[in-house]
């Protein structure tokens, strides 16, 4: 019996080591951990129980049979973070490049299939050079397996991706199709063709970092919702996500203790300033109303006109929708549109409360905002929020102007509760534009035009330019003083806390992509 005990241990010693210590040292080289040290500093110590371990390829292709590593370049198995189950991959670029073939799929197949039966998130840490070229279509039909599944869990389990090197041609589609992207800066690229591809199609000179690096995706695409300085900040960041959202779709986000205190906020009542054109930092107002230091922005670095992320009310997770006025005056426009709305549909599949903050002029017009597809994208947010259940609660702070207020949560569209500060406008349009039209001709005909339409912007802002009128008629519940926010929505969240709203039986409705 020593003899197999000596041969297990050899194995397991085997698979261990990977690629061997050279291949892991020109890892460490890069700046880059291996698949085992993620996977140590992402889960509990002690926690991670490994399964497929002893894993080999089955191919002969091309001289493979002699390249087979115990593991076939991904680390596969669960532990748990802050004590919560967690399912886990991690690629191992060590093997074979970290790429991708049937039994490399089949582990994260595996992994993913009991995260689903067992209702609990999946984080893959990618670090691969794509798929594995001498197994041919295997290697194509392994990637489409963990496509579908990523489907079929949408919704129903978090799926978190970190992309901490190369990510390549198909094996983007997989982190694409899960909640949240996180890329390390300097280490890490997307890019559905490589730049080479592209100089020989485009005759466009472009370097990888440029093309599908940290940066390029958090602000110009859209693709990562978190970037990270290095590996150790990405991990930590990811252990902080998980904090907020719940195991599954059937379950609460987990809550911290929280004792009430004071919950008025004074400063609240001198951040609108006295000028409706002049702008502020939107943040300032999220950060008094939520508890202190728990907000943890999504996308912060791409469409900035919108601000979105987790945070926690009494201790509770909520999700934030805010216009930022301090960014384009905080208008509405594809980006921003489409940004809110998928944040908005994951708050809404696992049961956080959104907590919406309006202070926006309209949409963003213009023949490039309108000849790409603004009409569709602005949808995807209306959409977004009035196909959600979970509760929904709007503070207007000063501006909500035409559709973009129909939009941001209103209560035509199924919003429970909306307070509005005594700053709020509510209204189609701004006064000195609404005056310009309603009083065309008294305008034109008056001895005086210009004091006519001063005259003329007075009277419609004091009719319309605030909140009561909206106020007289139900759509908003309450006008209050901004210092009262936080009591009120901690007030507002406690009494929907039980909130049951089914949506009409349907496959599924047909959101406008």
């Amino acid at each position: 019996m020593e003899q197999q005990f000596n041969a297990l241990d050899a194995r397991i010693a085997q698979a261990l080591e990977g690629g061997g210590a050279e291949r892991i040292a020109a890892q460490h080289k890069k700046g880059k951990l291996t698949a085992r040290e993620r996977i140590h500093l992402l889960l509990d110590e002690g926690s991670f129980q490994e399964i497929g371990q002893l894993v080999t390829h089955r191919s002969t292709n091309f001289g493979l049979d002699k390249q087979k590593f115990l593991g076939d370049g991904v680390v596969t198995g669960f532990g748990t973070i802050d004590g919560r189950l967690v399912y886990v991959f991690s690629q191992d670029f060590t093997v074979l490049g970290g790429s991708l073939a049937e039994a490399h799929a089949q582990k994260i197949c595996r992994i993913m299939d009991l995260a689903m039966q067992n209702g609990a998130p999946v984080i893959g840490l990618n670090d691969s050079g794509g798929a594995r070229i001498q197994e041919g279509v295997v290697s194509l039909g392994g990637y489409a397996d963990i496509f579908y599944r990523n489907v079929r869990a949408s919704g129903v389990i978090p799926q978190i991706s970190a992309i901490l090197g190369p990510c390549a041609g198909g094996a983007v589609y997989s982190p694409a199709l899960t909640d949240f992207v996180l890329m390390a800066e300097g280490t890490s690229y997307m890019f559905v063709t490589g730049p080479n591809v592209v100089k020989t199609v485009t005759h466009e000179e472009v370097s990888s970092e440029d093309l599908g690096g940290a940066m390029t995706h958090a602000s110009k695409s859209g693709v990562a919702h978190f970037t990270a300085a290095n590996e150790i900040e990405a991990i930590r960041q990811l252990r902080q996500l998980v904090g907020y959202i719940p195991s599954n779709c059937e379950e609460e986000p987990p809550a911290l203790p929280y004792t009430p205190g004071d919950e008025l906020r004074p400063e609240l009542d001198t951040i609108i300033p006295e000028n409706p054109n002049q702008p502020y930092d939107i943040r300032q107002v999220m950060n008094a109303v939520i508890d202190p230091d728990s907000s943890m922005e999504v996308h912060a670095e791409y469409a900035r006109n919108m601000v979105i992320g987790f945070a926690r009310v009494g201790g509770r997770t909520v999700g934030c929708v805010a216009n930022q006025p301090a960014v384009l005056a905080g208008v509405l426009d594809i980006d921003a549109s489409t940004k809110a709305a998928r944040f908005v549909r994951f708050c809404d599949a696992f049961n956080i409360p959104l907590l919406v903050f309006v202070d926006v002029p309209g949409f963003l017009p213009g023949t490039d905002q309108e000849w790409r597809g603004i009409i569709n994208h602005g949808a995807k947010l209306l959409y977004a929020f009035s196909e959600a259940t979970v509760p929904r609660i709007t503070v207007i702070t000063r501006k909500a102007y035409g559709g973009a207020y129909d939009v941001m949560n209103s209560k035509h569209i199924g919003c429970d509760m909306n307070y509005a500060w005594p700053s709020a406008e509510i209204a189609v349009m701004g006064a000195k534009g609404a005056a310009e039209i309603i009083f065309k001709s008294e305008i034109a005909k008056a001895d005086d035009p210009a004091a006519m339409w001063q005259e003329k912007e007075a009277q419609y802002k004091e009719q319309f330019a605030n909140p009561y009128e909206a106020a007289a008629r139900g759509y908003v519940d309450e006008v209050i003083r901004p210092s009262q926010t936080r009591m009120k929505v901690m007030a507002a969240l406690e009494m929907l806390r039980n909130k049951v709203d089914k949506l009409p039986r349907k496959k599924h409705g047909n959101i406008p992509l």
